[in-house]
């Protein structure tokens, strides 16, 4: 059994009850103890001038006495642990991220306006967590079908060929190895590409061939998967290379899907904050299945202080 756990954010909604079912089914297949956490605000961290006697007894949490009560008699649930917190939820969850080897939240919780399709605590996991992070979305949303694909699980994985991300590949092949599912490879390219400016008002247009670019984007994408297909020679593989943008590709190829995995933005040299690229936003804000965003292997270290 690995010795990190799943975690299972939950705060009493339905979204949160929803992520927890995705956890409990997360933590079985990797044969992993699930830690479920509620996180607590009370008034001294939303309203610094109000008097408080001090956070919530740790003891009594009745989000988690209802967690437990639900799971109880279940007889498939992993080794469970449970842990109340007290402070904003998204400072607290994406410091649990360095103790667990995945994260798993809704994306909204009981806070925050019903109009926001994603919660600031799972825009803060997301973008901070240094575990993988999955948001179960409410059900039914709506996406565009995407292409035809054989019946069956599966789980689609974003690829830039020019600036790939190797965490997040590896990622969706295991979970596909675990679930036995397809993994739908979306290596999208941009078309027509940018005109070029050679003098004030001349434009030349793009010399490349549609047909090459995308046949070059394939070649450089089966390259790619090589490695992984050999570390999971079991995995079926369906590798798409549309013309156009990456996320809305995403987006309809969630329909259906077990899972989307999209990498997380590098930190630059000239900008070491942590980001959520626009791809990876749009596909938290629109797919119809749950997300997983991906944590770069390395980042530079950080210059606190």
């Amino acid at each position: 059994m690995s010795t990190l756990p799943v975690v299972a954010a939950v705060d009493g909604s339905d979204d949160s009850l929803r992520a927890l079912e995705w956890a409990l089914t997360a933590a079985r297949l990797r044969e992993a103890p699930l830690r479920v956490v509620h996180v607590r605000q009370y008034a001294s961290w939303a309203q610094p001038d109000v008097l408080v006697a001090g956070p919530p007894d740790p003891a009594e949490d009745p989000v988690l006495d209802q967690v437990r009560a639900e799971l109880e008699g279940r007889a498939d649930r992993p080794v469970m642990e449970y842990l109340s917190l007290a402070g904003a939820a998204a400072a607290v969850l994406p410091e649990l991220g360095g103790t667990a080897q995945l994260m798993v939240l809704g994306s909204r919780g009981r806070g925050g306006f019903a109009s926001l399709l994603l919660g600031s605590s799972g825009v803060a996991a997301a973008r901070d967590a240094e575990c993988p992070v999955v948001v179960v979305p409410r059900p039914g949303r709506e996406v565009h079908a995407g292409p035809p694909v054989e019946p069956g699980p599966r789980v689609v994985v974003g690829l830039q060929v020019d600036s790939p991300a190797d965490a997040t590949l590896a990622f969706a092949f295991t979970e596909a190895d675990r679930r036995g599912a397809l993994v739908q490879v979306i290596a999208a390219y941009p078309w027509p590409p940018a005109r070029i400016w050679t003098a004030p008002g001349e434009l030349v247009p793009p010399g490349d061939d549609e047909d090459a670019v995308e046949g070059e984007v394939r070649t450089l994408a089966a390259s790619l998967l090589a490695l992984h297909r050999e570390r999971h020679p079991q995995v079926r593989v369906d590798l798409v290379t549309p013309p156009g943008d990456a996320a809305g590709h995403l987006v309809a190829a969630s329909k259906d899907a077990e899972l989307v995995v999209v990498g997380r933005h590098r930190r630059r040299l000239l900008s070491p904050a942590r980001m959520i690229g626009s791809v990876t936003q749009a596909v938290l804000l629109h797919a119809a299945s749950p997300i997983a965003v991906i944590p770069p292997t390395t980042e530079p270290a950080r210059t606190d202080g």
